[in-house]
């Protein structure tokens, strides 16, 4: 990896793995590479099995155990495929994700500033030099919407979450002036659904004002499709993607002359 001018303080992000025994074997390697690496934090933006699963307490329970090992502060959203997704392998999706905050959600990092006042355990933000970063459960596979009646009443509400959510961390934002604020969601919002209404129109208009009101502050880093990305998909809004499966990679960032500089780092 390229040395970091002196000073700066890095941290890394991954998404989208493991989705396989073998993965899971590569990841083990990869937290090796992670800690052997001075890094303030690692955010992992969701999706730790497959589509069609495994989505058991065994594979959550491995998948703990597994991050454990990483010596740095450590965030985990959710990802569609560890709950949204888990219908195809026979489970209830509100049970898994019920099952996902009992077992990923209150992490022991003294970086987080704030966890939003409600069942979104998954939602906190912290600081990082002079940028907000913020956690926010927007999921692929339409984020939910278009599957039962239930399922839609459940992305109504943990959309209004969501969005409240955006609304406090960018009055901290503003009123702090910060230098920048990070946006982290599994889903890729870019995302057309095949049939059916979209579950993202929301936060896409959400991420045009935000585009519009502080061009080149603000940050999205999204998983879902797998390929790295860095770049402007609206005006204003430079986004991240991190690749996933296959791949067992992650990136490495840091805050140099006051922006943000993502870099692929290590894969396995």
């Amino acid at each position: 990896m390229q040395p970091l001018p002196p000073g700066a303080a890095a941290f890394g992000l991954m998404g989208d793995v493991p989705y396989s025994t073998s993965e899971a074997q590569r990841l083990d390697v990869l937290i090796d590479d992670l800690n052997a690496a001075d890094l303030a934090f690692i955010a992992h933006v969701g999706d730790i099995t497959s589509g069609r699963g495994p989505c058991t307490d065994e594979w959550f329970g491995a998948r703990k155990q597994q991050f454990a090992r990483i010596r740095h502060p450590f965030i985990l959203l959710p990802g569609d495929n560890d709950w949204v997704d888990c219908h195809r392998s026979g489970f209830d999706p509100m049970e898994r994700l019920a099952k996902w905050r009992a077992v990923f959600c209150n992490p022991q990092v003294s970086f987080v500033v704030e966890k939003q006042k409600s069942e979104y355990c998954e939602h906190v933000r912290w600081k990082f030099g002079g940028t907000l970063f913020v956690a926010l459960n927007v999921q692929g596979s339409n984020n939910n919407l278009g599957r039962t009646p239930a399922m839609d009443a459940e992305y109504e509400e943990r959309m209004r979450a969501v969005f409240a959510w955006i609304d406090g961390s960018e009055k901290i934002f503003r009123e702090q002036n910060l230098q920048g604020m990070v946006l982290l969601m599994q889903a890729n919002p870019f995302v057309t659904p095949r049939s059916g209404p979209s579950g993202f129109s929301g936060i896409l208009q959400k991420l045009r004002a935000l585009g519009v009101a502080y061009p080149g502050k603000v940050l999205l880093v999204n998983g879902d499709t797998h390929t790295y990305r860095d770049d402007e998909p609206i005006p204003g809004l430079r986004r991240i993607e991190v690749p996933g499966s296959p791949l067992v990679s992650w990136l490495r960032g840091a805050e140099v002359s006051g922006k943000l500089a993502i870099r692929p780092a290590a894969s396995r």
